[in-house]
């Protein structure tokens, strides 16, 4: 379906079995991300973080490249500016980390389905992501180096992500990663076939949405809450976590479901 400018729309939304899939649809210009298609995501994002029927996310593309960074076509144009473009780029990084911390604050865990090629701001859409699926085909890289700009925004969800040696040697280097070194550094959590990655993320995902959301919810926000606590701090603050989590109804069901060996009746 087009937009009202007779254009396709740069986001699609499918949801099925409490799994919203958004596709990022721009492919000819490799799913570059233009502030349409950033706000386009942001605007998802607060959809689904007030949406209680969504149990997971998975972010996917269409065409031959997952993403390909920022739309550098749009950027360029705004050097025509009297200040040579600093106010755009100044608002336009700071629109696209408000989209990627998103993710992170989403109530839901977030999938990455990566295809082929994510490059730049594409390989940081990944890195944000709770989980990723590639496929073999794929390759990820921060490479923006090779063109005079270091992706120094991309560094921080990558640096996230992997040991901080490989993600130097990325960001300098402006080198490729094939998919299966992207599992071995933590990048990605599994590497499929190019015909069975469709397949393995929806299983990943309904794994997670067959949970209790209201746990995975609640353990999704601690998880990244105590990633930035001292030692004491995160046990401290998990512990009370738990114990709040202990008390819900559904808790309670289904720790008596599993000790009376019979599937739990949660609400």
């Amino acid at each position: 379906m087009a937009d009202g400018t007779g254009e396709a729309p740069a986001l699609l939304r499918e949801d099925a079995g409490g799994v919203a899939t958004l596709t990022l649809n721009r492919p000819a210009q490799l799913n570059a991300l233009s502030e349409a298609l950033l706000a386009a995501l942001q605007a998802e994002f607060d959809a689904l973080a007030v949406d209680a029927a969504t149990k997971v996310v998975v972010i996917r593309s269409a065409g031959r490249a997952f993403c390909a960074g920022h739309d550098l076509r749009e950027m360029e144009r705004a050097r025509a500016a009297p200040d040579r473009g600093r106010a755009y780029f100044t608002s336009l990084f700071a629109q696209c980390a408000r989209m990627m911390t998103s993710i992170t604050r989403l109530p839901q865990p977030v999938i990455a389905e990566v295809h082929a090629l994510a490059t730049a701001a594409g390989c940081q859409l990944v890195a944000s992501c709770d989980m990723a699926v590639a496929s073999r085909e794929a390759k990820f890289g921060v490479n923006g180096v090779n063109i005079g700009l270091f992706c120094s925004t991309p560094m921080v969800a990558l640096t996230r992500n992997i040991p901080a040696k490989h993600a130097f040697e990325m960001l300098t280097t402006g080198g490729f990663i094939d998919a299966e070194r992207a599992e071995r550094l933590g990048l990605v959590n599994r590497v499929a076939a190019p015909e069975d990655l469709a397949q393995e993320t929806r299983a990943l995902a309904e794994t997670v949405a067959g949970k209790l959301a209201s746990a995975v919810r609640i353990g999704k926000r601690a998880f990244y809450e105590q990633a930035e606590m001292s030692l004491d701090a995160a046990y401290a603050h998990t512990g009370r976590v738990m114990a709040e989590n202990m008390l819900h109804r559904d808790t309670a069901e289904g720790v008596a479901a599993f000790l009376e060996k019979r599937r739990p009746d949660w609400s």
